[in-house]
């Protein structure tokens, strides 16, 4: 068992109040870590002190973010315009060339507008529903 392992193990098992009594059951399993090894592994592994006791602690999970708002233009006969968030653009722009939607011929990809070229006029509404179903689920 690693030294990681072996931290986890003992601080679910037992209530280990401080470093110096975790450092000791280490060495008791075979494992002689230094204060410092022991500091940098605790904060590795996410190990706190809660209530007097070694735990880990679960990282907090980061907020997903929000899409964009994004519009639609048509320019008939063969062209979309999709503006969004400045940044957001080459994100679709990449998003929507690797979805091989039939009938479309690429897009080009600015900060917060992109041009969507399509092969033929006849295939306008299908690029713009394959374009729509891409905003609704994200890029």
């Amino acid at each position: 068992m690693n030294l990681d392992d072996a931290i986890l193990q003992l601080i679910s098992q037992q209530d280990v109040p401080d470093q110096f009594v975790l450092q000791s059951l280490l060495e008791e399993a075979g494992h002689t870590p230094s204060q410092s090894t022991l500091s940098r592994r605790l904060k590795k592994l996410s190990v706190q002190k809660v209530n007097g006791r070694y735990q880990r602690a679960e990282p907090p999970v980061a907020p997903v973010p929000l899409a964009p708002r994004v519009t639609i233009i048509e320019a008939p006969p063969n062209m979309l315009v999709l503006k969004t968030a400045p940044g957001y653009a080459q994100i679709f722009g990449l998003a929507l060339d690797r979805e091989e939607v039939e009938g479309l011929a690429g897009t080009v990809a600015g900060d917060d507008t992109i041009f969507i070229a399509v092969k033929d006029p006849s295939y306008l509404r299908d690029v713009r529903e394959a374009v729509e179903e891409l905003i609704q689920r994200g890029p």
